[in-house]
């Protein structure tokens, strides 16, 4: 883990953060995570895969699906939808007292019925009833090579940021992918399929195909899969996992993945709602608010992330090399201060501490450098902002430095156009 006193990226000790005030008493690996790209992308395939793997019981799981099935592979007629409940019906969501457990070994039954004709093999779950949530994964071969698979399930606030922000597609700047796009089902629930791939950097081809299904009700469903025989450190078996966009649609929206979400037992701390903290009412726009604080000067914006708050972006070009500047904005954080700003950090006279990091870029390309100013008034706010000598994350440098001086990025993340 890098040393906070070093070059590192606020965005991934922001991710941090949040987990350690989540509660779950672990911390996480900010190298391994992601950069400012968390909140609208990868940050939300971390947590699935997580859910998948085993993962950390402070990352959100995902679950739901539709009455859809997959139909057989081969040209054959369709399957029968599996069943997990115990009643042979479907149930209401998120229902108290819940149903029965549905236990792991149901859940790879469900799975492997589901699949299209093929060998199933290497198969673990984890029920409903067990910690942090349930999912199941296996090794599937329709013979064209075997690729990993797997289903993990939850609940999210019906119509919050982070429902809402599951089923969108991040921007390329953060990820790459050969596709993605977003469907309304008839009941509502709006599911996203993207092809893309493992490693953000693409340093080796393995691809990873993905949809993440949320209902009205705020029932979860992810679904992943790889063209290889596990995600990571494994030679690649195929050119492409091997459900299309339409079956893994599908595969989401399948009723018994929606049973086995009616039957996880409520968690008693989760709030019913939306939370209404200050900064919900407070935060701006990042990426038009960032625009109008650039100073004077001939920038061309290429792209941006559009009205989001709490984290934006801009890809500017002020012909010399394109750059990225990114800002994140949050509420409520004097609790994480110490774990943010070292010995070196600044003190102004109002009580706002500044940090500023200047170093080689973690996850760019060749040249890359990442500047950085980490801002946190006393009463709580943050603003950090950070830019890169080059166009995207894991790009190489466009140009030797980043175009905006430190003294600059100070004023912006100063500002008080970051709150209204």
């Amino acid at each position: 883990m890098p040393d906070v006193e070093q070059h590192s990226d606020p965005f991934e000790e922001q991710l941090s953060a949040d987990l350690r005030r989540a509660g779950a008493g672990f911390d996480a690996d900010r190298a391994a995570l992601v950069a400012a790209g968390a909140v609208r992308g990868r940050r939300r395939l971390l947590r699935r895969r997580a859910a998948v793997v085993g993962g950390a019981a402070s990352l959100a799981l995902v679950g739901l699906g539709g009455a859809l099935v997959l139909p057989g592979g081969n040209g054959s007629a369709p399957r029968d939808e599996a069943s997990v409940g115990t009643s042979g019906h479907s149930t209401t969501a998120t229902p108290t007292p819940a149903p029965a457990p549905v236990s792991g070994d149901a859940l790879i039954r469900a799975l492997e019925k589901l699949l299209p004709e093929g060998t199933f093999s290497k198969a673990e779950a984890r029920g409903t009833d067990e910690e942090p949530g349930p999912y199941v994964s296996a090794v599937y071969d329709d013979g064209k090579g075997a690729a990993a698979i797997g289903v993990s399930l939850g609940r999210v606030r019906p119509g919050s940021d982070e429902a809402r922000q599951r089923t969108e597609c991040p921007g390329k700047v953060f990820m790459h992918y050969d596709a993605c796009g977003t469907t309304r089902l008839p009941d509502g629930s709006v599911v996203m399929v993207m092809q893309g791939y493992e490693y953000p950097d693409r340093r080796v081809d393995t691809k990873l195909w993905s949809a993440e299904l949320v209902t009205p009700e705020g029932q979860q469903v992810g679904i992943s899969e790889w063209n290889a025989a596990a995600e990571k450190d494994a030679p690649i078996t195929r050119p492409e996992p091997p459900l299309s966009a339409s079956e893994l649609r599908r595969l989401a929206a399948a009723r018994v993945w929606r049973d086995a979400v009616d039957a996880m037992p409520e968690d008693p701390g989760r709030p019913a709602g939306d939370p209404t903290p200050s900064a919900t009412r407070r935060a701006v726009a990042v990426a038009p608010t960032l625009r109008g604080l650039l100073p004077k000067g001939r920038f061309t914006m290429s792209e941006d992330s559009g009205d989001d708050t709490g984290f934006g972006y801009l890809v500017v070009d002020d012909g010399k090399g394109r750059f990225l500047v990114q800002v994140n904005v949050q509420d409520d954080m004097s609790d994480v201060a110490d774990d943010l700003f070292g010995s070196g950090s600044e003190k102004l006279p109002d009580g706002t501490r500044v940090a500023v990091h200047q170093g080689p870029s973690e996850k760019g390309g060749a040249g890359a450098v990442m500047w950085t100013v980490d801002t946190l008034r006393s009463d709580g706010r943050r603003v950090v902002i950070s830019e890169l000598n080059s166009g995207a994350p894991h790009d190489a440098a466009t140009r030797t430095t980043p175009a905006l001086t430190v003294r600059q990025l100070r004023t912006i993340a100063l500002s008080a156009k970051w709150w209204r």
